[in-house]
C-alpha cells in the first residue's frame, strides 16, 4: 500500500510519521511529476486552505487529482484539506476540489486565539484526542454523508463514500484512530 500525501503546505510530515508508525508507505506530492508514482489514497493536510488550493490550481494537481477522487481514491483531508474537498464553502463564492457533499466554515472557532484542545469519541469508536486550529467544521451534510463525530453539537468528522473529512488535526497528537480508520477505509475500497 502507498498513501500520497499532498506536501505543498501544511502539516504533511506529521501524516507521513503517522503512516510510517502505522507500517505504510507513503511519499509527497509537490508537483505534476510526482502524479506518476503509484498510489491507492491520498492525503490533504492541514494548513492554509486558500493557499493549497491556489498551488494546486497553478502546479496542475487540482484536476487530475479531482478525477482520480472522482473515480473513487481513497482521500482523507484534515482541516485545510476538509475545506478542499467541500462541495460548498461558507461565504466564499468558490470551492476546490468539490467531490464531498457538505458545507463547511472556514475558520470557525476563530483565529489562531481560538484553538483548542479536546477528547470525543470519532467513528463509534473510543474517545480521542482531537487538536483544533482555526478549525473549519461542517455546517451543512448531504442525505448520505456519515457523520463520525461532533463537539458540542458541530460536526467535526464526516465520511462520504471514498472520502473522509475532518476539523481538527489527528496528526497532531499520539493516537493511531483516525489514520487507522482512513487505512480500513483503503484496504476496503
Amino acid at each position: 500500500m502507498q498513501v500520497a500525501v499532498l506536501a505543498l503546505q501544511g502539516a504533511f510530515l506529521e501524516h507521513r510519521q503517522k503512516l510510517s508508525a502505522l507500517e505504510i508507505s507513503s511519499f509527497e506530492i509537490r508537483k505534476e511529476d510526482d502524479l506518476k508514482k503509484p498510489f491507492d489514497a491520498l492525503i490533504l493536510p492541514g494548513g492554509e486552505s486558500t493557499v493549497q488550493g491556489k498551488l494546486l490550481r497553478e502546479l496542475n494537481l487540482l484536476e487530475p487529482l479531482r478525477k482520480r477522487i472522482c473515480k473513487g481514491l481513497p482521500v482523507m483531508g484534515t482541516c485545510a484539506g476538509l475545506i478542499l474537498l467541500a462541495e460548498h464553502i461558507e461565504n466564499e463564492p468558490n470551492s476546490h476540489f468539490a467531490t464531498l457533499p457538505v458545507t463547511v466554515s472556514r475558520n470557525a472557532y476563530g483565529r489562531q486565539l481560538g484553538s483548542f484542545y479536546t477528547e470525543d469519541s470519532f467513528a463509534h469508536c473510543n474517545t480521542i484526542p482531537m487538536t483544533f486550529i482555526r478549525a473549519p467544521y461542517v455546517t451543512k451534510a448531504g442525505q448520505d454523508v456519515s457523520v463520525l463525530a461532533k463537539v458540542d453539537e458541530r460536526i467535526v468528522a464526516v465520511r462520504w463514500k471514498n472520502q473522509l473529512g475532518i476539523s481538527f488535526h489527528p496528526e497532531l497528537t499520539n493516537n493511531l484512530t483516525a489514520h487507522n480508520y482512513f487505512i480500513s477505509m483503503i484496504k476496503t475500497a
